[in-house]
């Protein structure tokens, strides 16, 4: 069991727990995931680690709340506890010193991307982050992207804070002016980093994006998390979570993780209905 320390809404739908995981936060690295399990009876899910205290045995998570396991999540409170919780799993994030980056988030991905812009800023890379959301109220920790970034932009779908856009129209914005980048790192929703990849693919600036499709076991022994990348099966558990984006076979992803969305559906709406009747 795994003992919750903090709980907190970030956003609408965005939540952050912070959890005793000393072994976990002594060995994670940028871009590595944890999976967890709610309660013994939970399903499985991969949740990257958005942060870690290794002197305090700590570790934080981000997460959208969309199904029954990400809501029973949103509902721990402090002390309470977490059945498992298993990692660090996956590569780390390539981190080097490559010059220019953008480091890029959107929704629940604006947690998952800061290790990253910290790990390459420390490297001596010259960090602009770019966050995005619909719109103002589902922004976040833009302070702490700010403090650790050269450079923070920020853009909202319908204007309401920053610049009015998405990541993808500020970086194709940048390059067409002939701003030198030489990395891209992309952390958010699928579509959100298949439009980074998209942007970036004309001028060759390569692209890292972080996929978590359905996983189960996490050691790569099921193959639910298989993905199509440059036209070979990679499993996103152990090869991954990090990609070329260029690579990525976006379609057949987006399939695969809808295949569920009505079970899902159903598994959330039982659930309700029953602990409403208690």
């Amino acid at each position: 069991m795994y003992r919750v320390v903090t709980s907190e809404d970030l956003a609408p739908n965005i939540h952050l727990l912070t959890v005793e995981a000393p072994t976990v936060a002594g060995k994670i690295q940028p871009g590595q995931f944890v999976i967890v399990m709610v309660d013994e009876k939970g399903e499985r899910i991969p949740l990257t680690v958005s942060d870690w205290d290794e002197s305090e045995g700590i570790i934080t998570i981000v997460f959208l709340e969309v199904g029954m396991t990400t809501y029973k999540l949103a509902q721990l409170k402090p002390g309470g506890h977490i059945f498992s919780l298993v990692g660090p799993l996956g590569l780390p994030t390539r981190i080097e010193k490559f010059g220019t980056v953008i480091c890029a988030g959107g929704c629940y991905g604006i947690g998952a991307i800061l290790p990253v812009v910290k790990a390459l800023k420390k490297a001596g890379n010259e960090v602009v982050s770019i966050i995005e959301a619909r719109n103002k109220s589902l922004l976040f920790w833009e302070e702490a992207l700010r403090q650790a970034s050269d450079k923070l932009i920020v853009t909202t779908g319908d204007g309401s804070y920053g610049r009015k856009g998405w990541v993808d129209d500020v970086i194709k914005g940048m390059l067409a002016e002939g701003q030198r980048i030489e990395r891209v790192f992309a952390r958010g929703c699928t579509f959100m980093m298949m439009l980074c990849s998209e942007a970036t693919r004309p001028y060759g600036v390569e692209t890292t994006v972080s996929l978590s499709p359905i996983m189960v076991d996490g050691t790569g022994m099921c193959g639910c998390c298989r993905v199509s990348v440059g036209g070979e099966t990679r499993f996103a558990c152990v090869d991954g979570p990090d990609f070329d984006g260029h690579k990525v076979d976006w379609a057949s992803l987006m399939t695969r993780q809808n295949a569920y969305l009505e079970e899902e559906t159903e598994s959330l709406n039982a659930w309700e209905t029953k602990a409403v009747g208690k």
